[in-house]
């Protein structure tokens, strides 16, 4: 796996999920961005959470692994060759009041191992994407689950949006939008993530 750069980030990208949190359909792309030292692997392990900020909740996601320069009109598959299935965890409680108080939402979302990831996998193309369903799997029930066909923003204008305003190089991260299905985490939750019927990675909740 080459060294990650950057994380980058797409909110409410998937509209049951924005009105199951109570907030307004975007009519563009929500962009944020999390730290490095945020990423975590599913490889099994057990992954410790902060058992003194409140609600956690898991929001599973497509991730895009970025493997060049991307230039004005490159489409998704002249820079992504490879893919994860990914969790961007959110302190909800802390998110909430910082929503408030008008401020960014990185403290909610940039503590250590708020961004799992699997182990990358070859990027099959958008239009098998499409065909496909991505899930995640809580203590053997399945509480998240969806296609890319119900993106409101789909690869090519989230690339081109993060190229854009950010730059996208090499090494950068793409989390691309969760659907509903949101919820709490609890001490023990055993995850897996599941591409198709293929389990990609899982890991165990550890709250310390």
């Amino acid at each position: 796996m080459s060294e990650v750069k950057n994380i980058f980030c797409i909110g409410r990208n998937y509209a049951k999920h924005a009105v199951e949190l109570g907030n307004e359909v975007p009519d563009s792309p929500i962009l944020f961005s999390k730290p490095t030292h945020s990423l975590a692997y599913a490889k099994g392990d057990m992954i410790a959470f902060p058992v003194d900020k409140g609600e956690i909740h898991h929001e599973l996601e497509i991730v895009l692994h970025i493997d060049q320069q991307v230039k004005k009109g490159d489409l998704v598959e002249d820079v992504v060759s490879a893919m994860s299935l990914g969790i961007d965890f959110t302190l909800r409680d802390v998110q909430s009041e910082l929503k408030k108080k008008g401020q960014p939402w990185e403290r909610a979302k940039g503590f250590p191992n708020a961004a799992i990831t699997t182990d990358p996998f070859p990027f099959p193309g958008v239009e098998e994407c499409r065909e496909i369903t991505f899930s995640l799997v809580k203590n053997g029930e399945t509480v998240q689950e969806g296609t890319i066909k119900d993106m409101m923003f789909d690869f090519q204008a989230i690339i081109t949006e993060c190229q854009d305003v950010f730059g996208l190089s090499a090494g950068d991260l793409i989390y691309t939008g969760t659907p509903e299905g949101v919820g709490p985490i609890q001490d023990g939750d055993h995850f897996e993530f599941y591409w198709g019927e293929e389990c990609k990675g899982r890991f165990t909740v550890e709250m310390k």
